[in-house]
């Protein structure tokens, strides 16, 4: 077997000694609430947007249209670009935080990063809360995008370096269990005050986002710092008492050997962004940013914005649409849950081509009763076919819970080196919040362009992400952080001819891999069709 590439940093294949400590655990659970403050952002604006009072306030255009409905078609009532951008403006400042979030990543550190996010999340909901006009309700919006970038560039980037490598799938998708949850909170929570009379109902519903940002900010105040982050900034005694500490073990000298080479490697780099471009990271580049776009084109967060707005569009009541949302939200974290026991045993690619094909048929499904029972001016979906439309999203919602949604972030934050690994989380969230915003500002006038066909616009990408992840994505399952370039860019079909061969030891054949190392690294077209 190949050795690592340096006489300091062990085999290849080795597995550092790590037991499951209450610290790791702690922390991880503390920086994912990030997600939960994600997710209920998510989840907040569907519902509000689709309660009258908050429409009449800010969006009087829609509201007048809602309630007349003969002056639109079912699929376009809601189709407003300031409603849109409402929704969409959180992911647009996003986009521009993550790259400031990137420096203080690497310069700080991962904890201060979540410390800045939560800071800007209390903020924002503040602002919502309290808002008077549009003006005062998008600032708050773009403050908590500058939340969302900060905390989406530390927290997954936390979570994979405190973790143990055989439970790292796990603990990392902690950050999209809490997304998930904060999603059904959200669609809970606005289910109860759309009831409230008096019409600020709306106002409760973005303030309580409040409880989230505060619990991201104790967090991120009682958590140690990241035993990769210290020694990356050259507090090594810190790092090694760190790692002693979350590692449960006095023979920690192999593990933090290779976090110091990785370290030293990866100051020889001035220019990460510079770096990312070099042929040898051309492999992780290509899969994170291909991860982002292909998650926002599955369409789940078309759902999980507009879900309210979408099940009243198909003829659902005010009631029974957030109802909806509430069903689906919680299939949600169940099915994230799925994922955190099933990651680090299937594998990712398994859980990546599976949820292909349920959520392919699902789409098409959709696309169907909904091409064949939703018209522009009908009335109401039949019982039936309504109930079937909600478990037909379940099912959809359920497979992208247990693969897209946790891997686009997982892969990502475990296959980057150190020395471009800020600088990748940096482009991996920048990408996804590129991509939500476009999906987040032209889905409703996509729905009313496309109306049923937008199911099928969005199972055509699936098919196409799905031959992606057979052919080019690897499995990364129970390898260290700092030995994939060895364990598995070398070995691919595909990805090894941009390797560099700069380090001990050949890149093996195509015939040895499964032999060797005993994953699979992609369907390889030229050996096995």
């Amino acid at each position: 077997m190949p050795g690592g590439g340096f006489s300091s940093v062990p085999p290849a294949g080795v597995e550092f000694e790590a037991k499951i400590t209450p610290i790791v655990i702690i922390s991880c659970i503390m920086a994912a609430t990030g997600g939960l403050m994600f997710g209920y952002d998510v989840g907040v604006s569907g519902g509000v947007t689709s309660m009258p009072e908050f429409l009449r306030k800010f969006f009087p255009v829609v509201y007048r249209r809602t309630n007349d409905p003969g002056a639109n078609g079912n699929y376009c009532k809601y189709d407003n670009q300031g409603l849109q951008l409402f929704t969409s403006s959180l992911y647009l400042a996003g986009l521009t935080a993550t790259f400031f979030a990137s420096y203080t990543t690497r310069r700080f550190g991962r904890r201060p990063t979540m410390l800045i996010a939560g800071f800007f999340f209390i903020l924002g909901v503040v602002l919502n809360a309290a808002a008077q006009d549009l003006a005062m309700l998008i600032i708050g919006r773009i403050l908590l995008g500058c939340g969302v970038g900060f905390a989406n560039q530390a927290v997954p980037l936390f979570l994979s370096e405190m973790a143990p490598t055989r439970i790292r799938g796990g603990l990392n998708i902690l950050f999209q269990l809490n997304v998930t949850i904060g999603i059904l909170f959200a669609n809970l929570i606005n289910y109860g005050t759309a009831k409230i009379e008096g019409g600020w109902g709306w106002r409760l519903s973005l303030g309580l986002a409040g409880i989230p940002a505060l619990l991201l900010t104790v967090g991120a105040f009682l958590v140690v710092d990241s035993p990769n982050s210290l020694v990356e900034r050259g507090h090594l005694e810190e790092g090694k008492a760190v790692l002693r500490r979350i590692r449960g073990t006095d023979n920690i000298e192999p593990e933090f050997l290779e976090l110091v080479e990785a370290s030293r490697v990866a100051k020889q780099v001035k220019h990460p962004f510079r770096n990312l471009l070099k042929r040898r990271n051309r492999p992780q580049l290509v899969i994170a940013v291909a991860l982002q776009i292909f998650q926002q084109c599955t369409g789940i967060n078309a759902i999980m914005f507009y879900a309210p707005v979408l099940f009243n569009t198909l003829g659902f009541g005010n009631d029974a649409a957030l109802y909806s949302a509430v069903i689906t939200g919680a299939v949600n974290v169940i099915a994230t849950a799925v994922s955190i026991y099933s990651v680090d045993k299937l594998g990712r690619r398994v859980l990546l081509l599976e949820a292909g094909v349920q959520m392919f048929f699902s789409q098409v499904v959709i696309a169907i009763i909904l091409g064949i029972k939703v018209k522009d001016h009908s009335d109401d979906l039949h019982k039936g076919f309504a109930i079937l439309v909600v478990v037909m999203v379940c099912t959809f919602v359920s497979a992208f819970a247990w693969s897209w949604g946790p891997l686009g972030w997982l892969i990502p934050s475990e296959t980057f080196p150190l020395e471009t690994r800020s600088a990748g989380q940096s482009v991996t969230v920048s990408v996804n919040l590129l991509f939500t915003f476009v999906i987040a500002q032209a889905f409703l006038s996509m729905l009313c362009h496309f109306k049923y066909g937008i199911f099928l616009f969005f199972s055509g990408w699936v098919l196409i992400m799905s031959i992606f992840t057979l052919f080019l994505i690897p499995e990364t399952k129970n390898v260290p952080i700092e030995e994939m370039t060895e364990r598995v860019w070398k070995q691919h079909w595909f990805w090894k001819r941009f390797m560099d061969d700069d380090h001990e030891g050949a890149a093996v054949t195509d015939g040895d891999i499964p032999k060797k190392y005993g994953h699979a690294n992609g369907f390889n077209p030229t050996s096995q069709l």
